[in-house]
């Protein structure tokens, strides 16, 4: 898929019972928008909506129900976008107790899915931290949300994995018997989580042959070519072995623990700096700098295969040195990014940065 020449822009959104928002409407007609507030009035949670209505939930927290405001039995999201040249109205809304609805032009999707890449969005936050320091899951939900935001059947194949998947640990946890009727289960089971899996390994590594020379440019421009960083996948699955053999070689295994052992459910993503992991030998700013390249490489990998983002930076001025915060209105001044949004704690700060872009800006007060 190569990228189209798209232009999007949001004009507007309204905010009911969202988080903290009992009502708040916001008309943008400029490239840049900032926020700007103490903590906790509510900066983030704005961005979080935009990121809401570009991928169905939140970034901060998928738990839909938790987005209702204390006290109030539903929320609603609206916003007005324009995307090439077309005028796009998305309406994110939920009730307690029920399902939440996702409108586009007034037309209800069937699968939330088909709504995904048609607003493509990059977030930076100070909770990136957690690819870093937390588990693989993590890892894999950023590689997968960055695929599927240009190709609609990695998300099928990914739903149709994890599906069997539960079945077959169901299955696994449940049995008494390992007679002839399980193992004929678990064969149509591991048939299935192997046609998907492997698909789904194999696009992850092309997708990452892609995205790794583009995180590296962007790690150099930030640090000016200081240290050597690299990404290193690993997975169960090899040239050698399929996911199909791991299954059969580890029916054992799995019927011991109760649940599958090998897959691609247990891929991860090794971050290195100098040749040594980067949660424990990477500095803060070393850390910082890392997160940032890889959000900028998503940001990169879109606008190749899809369109550009819109780019919502959350609170980094805060915890950027002056020469990073330099390095980024550089990198904005010199290419071609759309529409940014940009929360900050402080007015000035915000207003003495964004002026240094040679694009128009809007600033609101929370």
């Amino acid at each position: 898929m190569v990228r189209k020449d798209l232009f999007q822009l949001i004009e507007t959104i309204n905010l009911t019972n969202y988080k903290n928002f009992e009502t708040i409407k916001f008309n943008f007609n400029t490239k840049i928008v900032c926020f700007v507030g103490l903590n906790g009035v509510g900066k983030t949670n704005i961005l979080d909506s935009i990121y809401h209505l570009s991928n169905t939930k939140s970034y901060f927290n998928p738990i839909a129900s938790q987005n209702i405001k204390h006290g109030e039995s539903f929320f609603f999201i609206s916003g007005k976008f324009e995307i090439n040249e077309k005028e796009e109205n998305i309406l994110v809304s939920l009730k307690k107790g029920e399902k939440k609805s996702i409108k586009r032009n007034n037309k209800t999707y069937k699968k939330f899915s088909d709504h995904i890449g048609l607003i493509p969005t990059v977030i930076i936050s100070p909770t990136d931290t957690n690819l870093i320091i937390e588990g693989s899951e993590v890892r894999r939900k950023f590689v997968d949300s960055i695929i599927s935001q240009i190709d609609k059947k990695y998300l099928d194949f990914l739903i149709n994995y994890n599906r069997t998947l539960k079945q077959r640990n169901a299955m696994l946890k449940m049995s008494i018997n390992y007679d002839k009727s399980f193992k004929n289960t678990i064969d149509i089971y591991d048939n299935k989580l192997s046609q998907y899996g492997d698909i789904i390994y194999k696009k992850r590594i092309n997708f990452l042959s892609e995205f790794i020379p583009l995180f590296e440019k962007r790690y150099l421009q930030l640090s000016s070519d200081k240290e050597v960083v690299n990404i290193h996948y690993n997975s169960d699955i090899n040239e050698k072995i399929s996911l199909f053999e791991l299954l059969k070689d580890n029916l054992e295994k799995d019927i011991r623990y109760q649940y599958t052992t090998h897959g691609i459910h247990k891929d991860d993503l090794n971050f290195v700096i100098n040749k040594f992991p980067i949660k424990k030998f990477g500095s803060q700013g070393q850390q910082k700098t890392f997160l940032i390249a890889l959000k900028l490489a998503q940001f990169d990998y879109l606008s190749k295969l899809s369109e550009i983002p819109i780019l919502l930076l959350d609170d980094i001025f805060d915890k950027l040195d002056d020469i990073r915060v330099k390095k980024i209105i550089d990198l904005v001044n010199e290419e071609n990014f759309n529409q940014i949004f940009i929360s900050d704690t402080n007015k000035q700060r915000s207003e003495t940065i964004i002026k240094q872009v040679n694009k128009s800006y809007k600033i609101f007060e929370i």
